[in-house]
């Protein structure tokens, strides 16, 4: 185990980049820095502040699981901290399989504060029975270092539950308790009108198979300040690059597409930084939409949110913490955001906000972890340390080609033409030598694997 000689305990905390990280676009949209969806940031970074007190000390790992990584994880950390989403799903079933192969060779604690299972709204786990080896396999490797196993909301204890494990916490997730026990939120009391300023959000699938996209629309023809801020890498790539690759680019009735009358009015957003995002949205009235995390990001910011929840994994979190919501499958195709403003009480979301943060803090206790609301500064140093960083504003589309709008973007992609070419050249000399390597790709073709889509979509004539 880690020396602990001057009494600060080191925590490895799985997340795709530390809260002081300031990373520029280009690169954060090369590395994936949020893994796919910008709203897993907002539970890493709110567990790295909860966690980080004056006798312990956080470490980002990074989203990527190396099980050779174990021995020195043993060697150099007291505690592996792994903050997920809805990690038992089919498609996250070969992560969790590396990460149960890690813990299983790791010898410090292992804490995993809130997990969720993902399914329909209503809470049919059959589609989840293939990978229960799996998430068995990962759960009991948790509580084999761990005294119990945080998650998210009813459905996920219960699913857990009914495979026979009892050290099973429901918590929520850490992302609301970013601020410790406070949590206000001002909603005025007259109705929203045509003036409002209003953020919604929405994943490709609540668009392609329910009728947000059409909310969308109506809302955007109704309310001319509304504003979409869209979460995947996808929808980051389409505003800053233009780049259709994605299959996700089959979706043009969300704004993040260049057709969408939306991005050619700069009315779409994409962040990097839980930090902007949250800044940003203390400025709008209401926020709306699919998206858990985009809405709890309006939540902590102060400005009413309701979810449209069209899973699990979001009706479980709006039901512990009494967020307001309705079902998205319900929802007609003229929802106005009045009248959800209008019905949603956030009192019962106050109010229980102390007794679920109480409950959160026992179950760090329990797996003996401080935080920084009981045996910290209320996270001042935290707060102090992120207000001194500039971080890159959201994302917004790129709708112009003027040296203003391409100068940072070539700058970036002839950065990595140049590390391209020093890395052909080493490898030149290294066959000249007779090195037995592996055929590689010249300079060229790699080089226009990374600048070449980007830079002909920039180019080609807007439709």
């Amino acid at each position: 185990m880690a020396s602990n000689v001057n009494h600060v305990k080191r925590i490895l905390l799985r997340s795709g980049k530390s809260p002081y990280d300031v990373v520029p676009v280009e690169r954060a949209l090369h590395e994936d820095v949020f893994a796919t969806n910008s709203g897993n940031l907002i539970f890493s970074d709110a567990a790295h502040k909860i966690l980080e007190t004056p006798r312990s000390e956080v470490v980002s790992n990074g989203i990527a699981t190396r099980v050779a990584d174990a021995d020195r994880i043993n060697s150099e950390y007291d505690v592996f901290v792994i903050p997920l989403a809805n990690a038992f799903r089919p498609s996250f079933e070969r992560q969790l399989e590396r990460l149960t192969q890690l813990i299983s060779k790791l010898k410090i604690p292992v804490v995993v504060p809130g997990v969720g299972a993902q399914t329909g709204v209503d809470y049919t786990a059959d589609r989840l029975r293939p990978m229960q080896p799996t998430v068995y396999a990962f759960v009991s490797a948790v509580l084999d270092h761990s005294a119990s196993i945080g998650v998210r909301g009813e459905f996920t204890e219960r699913y857990l539950r009914d495979m026979g494990f009892r050290d099973v916490d429901v918590i929520g997730c850490p992302s609301m308790f970013l601020n410790g026990s406070k949590l206000d939120i001002r909603k005025s009391r007259r109705p929203l009108g045509p003036e409002a300023r209003i953020a919604v959000n929405g994943s490709h699938d609540a668009v392609r198979k329910h009728k947000l996209g059409q909310i969308i629309r109506r809302t955007h023809a109704h309310y001319p300040h509304l504003r979409f801020i869209g979460q995947n890498l996808s929808d980051a790539r389409q505003l800053h690059w233009r780049d259709l690759s994605h299959q996700n680019a089959s979706v043009t009735a969300i704004p993040t597409h260049p057709d969408h009358p939306m991005y050619g009015e700069d009315k779409v957003r994409v962040y990097i930084d839980p930090v902007t995002w949250m800044d940003d949205l203390r400025g709008f009235d209401f926020s709306f939409g699919s998206r858990i995390h985009g809405n709890i990001a309006a939540l902590l910011a102060g400005t009413p949110a309701t979810v449209l929840c069209g899973d699990s994994r979001t009706l479980e979190l709006c039901r512990y913490f009494d967020i307001p919501h309705r079902m998205l499958a319900e929802a007609p195709s003229d929802l106005d955001p009045a009248e959800l403003y209008a019905e949603a009480d956030f009192e019962p979301l106050t109010r229980g906000h102390r007794e679920r943060f109480d409950r959160f803090t026992n179950f760090l206790d329990k797996n003996g972890l401080e935080n920084t609301f009981t045996h910290g500064d209320d996270g001042a140093a935290f707060e102090a340390r992120m207000s001194k960083l500039a971080f890159p504003a959201g994302i917004r589309p790129w709708t112009g080609a003027g040296a203003a709008t391409m100068g940072d973007r070539l700058n970036w992609l002839q950065s990595q033409l140049t590390e391209l070419t020093a890395k052909n050249t080493q490898l030149q000399r290294k066959l000249a030598k007779g090195s037995a390597l592996p055929a590689q790709r010249s300079t060229y073709q790699r080089a226009r694997s990374v600048v070449g889509r980007p830079i002909k979509r920039a180019l080609r004539p807007s439709r």
